[in-house]
This record gives structure tokens, sequence and C-alpha cells, in this order.
């Protein structure tokens, strides 16, 4: 399945504006992982070409030698992005984000070892092909920039990051009944850091991961509320975990859907 969707890709990107699910962020190297979000989304306007999506977040991870998802604290995210459709087909947005990521040892017994807190500001933009009318083909391309502190919001060895990642997603139309969907996705991740230690120096820029994702959308009925459940793969460059096929991600989110009101 993988070499298919990696044979695939290529044409994906040269070939559904916002969809609910909340994407799992990497929490690196693990067997296996769990994130839950719960969401906010409210149109901004009369015409529906502005929504902001607000949500907060948790995940969960395995150590790298047993595949318990829920075995330890990952990570908690806070998320604002706005989104504006500015034309047919075409998206852009822009988000902030604070994220706090527990570190832990390489070796058994992977005690807990630090804390990493993350400020983020991304933007993106995204095209949308309707391919009749139960299929959608969505490109998208993000750009990040990632600032690192420890938990007293001293310097780590990061200092910060640029990351580049582009993504292609196909969305097809189940039902209309509650609004099913599935979306298949592949995103790759590129970045490049400047460090603080051993040198101030800048990293080579180069590609980091792949992540390959299935999701199940679904509005639950007579309610403003939709609900997502999908399985993420996470293949880390060099990673202990891509022996094993990647850190495999079981997701979960909540979005409560708000009309927009002129006050």
């Amino acid at each position: 399945m993988k070499k298919v969707l990696c044979l695939l890709l290529p044409f994906l990107f040269f070939g559904s504006f916002l969809q609910a699910q909340i994407s799992p962020p990497g929490l690196g190297d693990a067997n296996t992982a769990f994130w839950s979000a719960f969401g906010v989304k409210h149109k901004l306007d009369s015409l529906g070409t502005k929504e902001s999506l607000s949500y907060v977040a948790i995940g969960r991870k395995s150590s790298p030698d047993q595949d318990n998802l829920f075995s330890k604290q990952a990570i908690f995210v806070l998320n604002h992005e706005v989104y504006n459709s500015f034309a047919p087909h075409q998206q852009y947005s822009y988000a902030v984000s604070y994220r706090r990521q527990p570190e832990y040892e390489s070796r058994e017994p992977y005690e807990k070892e630090g804390m990493e807190q993350e400020f983020r500001l991304y933007g993106r933009y995204a095209y949308t092909f309707n391919l009749g009318e139960k299929w959608k083909l969505k490109n998208t391309i993000r750009q990040e920039f990632r600032k690192f502190f420890d938990a007293d919001f001293h310097e780590t060895d990061e200092n910060f990051q640029l990351r580049t990642r582009i993504k292609s997603q196909v969305t097809y139309s189940l039902s209309k009944k509650n609004n099913q969907k599935l979306a298949l996705s592949v995103e790759e991740l590129f970045s490049v850091s400047y460090l603080n230690t051993p040198n101030t120096q800048w990293t080579s820029f180069g590609y980091r991961e792949m992540r390959i994702a299935a999701y199940y959308m679904f509005a639950i009925p007579k309610s403003p509320f939709t609900v997502d459940i999908g399985y993420m793969d996470d293949l880390i460059r060099g990673s202990r975990s891509i022996h094993n096929g990647g850190v495999h991600y079981l997701a979960a989110d909540l979005i409560w859907n708000l009309p927009y009101r002129n006050h």
C-alpha cells in the first residue's frame, strides 16, 4: 500500500476546502500513538468564504519497544487557524499554535528527561479540484516557523526551524446522509534548523518525514457536531520506527460547527 501511495504522490500533487479532520502532529519515535482533539469551527461571514478553527488536543504514545499507544504523555496542543476561500477552488489560511511535549530517554527504561515548548506560526495555500460529483483532490503547501524553549523558557539545542509541508488529499463522498466522507492523504515534510549547540549553525535543508493518513468523517444527526476517525502512518527518516513500518497512529476528533451570526 505504501509503495502504491509513493508512486501516486507526484500525480496527486500536479492534480474540499476546509476538511474537518485535525491531523496528528509528529510525536517522535514510537511504535504506536493516539491523538484526540476537540475543535470549534466558526463561520466568519455570511458568504461562507471565511471561517476559523480553534482546537485543544492531546497525544499519547508507546515506548519504542512496546505497543501500548496510551503508555506515555506525548503532546498538548492549542491551535487557532483562520481560513479564507478567496477565489473559486483556492484558499489560504494562517495560524498560531502552542505545543508542550515531554522528552524521553532514548534507552530503557525510557524515563522522562525534560519538557520542550514550541510556538508555531504557519500559513498555507490550497487548491481543490472537483473530480466529478463525489471526488475532490486538494493540494496544499504549508510553511511553518517553529521556535523552541525548555520548560523554563530557556533556549534548547535547536533554536528554531523552518519547515515546508506538501500534502495531497483525495476525498470521496460516501453518502449525503450525515455527510459521510472518506479521505486519503500523503504529506511530505522538509525542514532546515538553526542550532544553538554544539555550534550556532544551520543544518542542511532536506526531507524529514512522510505521513500517510486515511479518515472517515461524518456528522452527528440533529446536532452541530462532526466526528472524524482516522489512521496515520508516520515514516520518520533515520528513526528506529521506520524499520517497523513507521509510527502507527489512531486519531479521533470532535468538531463543533458554529454558524455565522451578524451581531
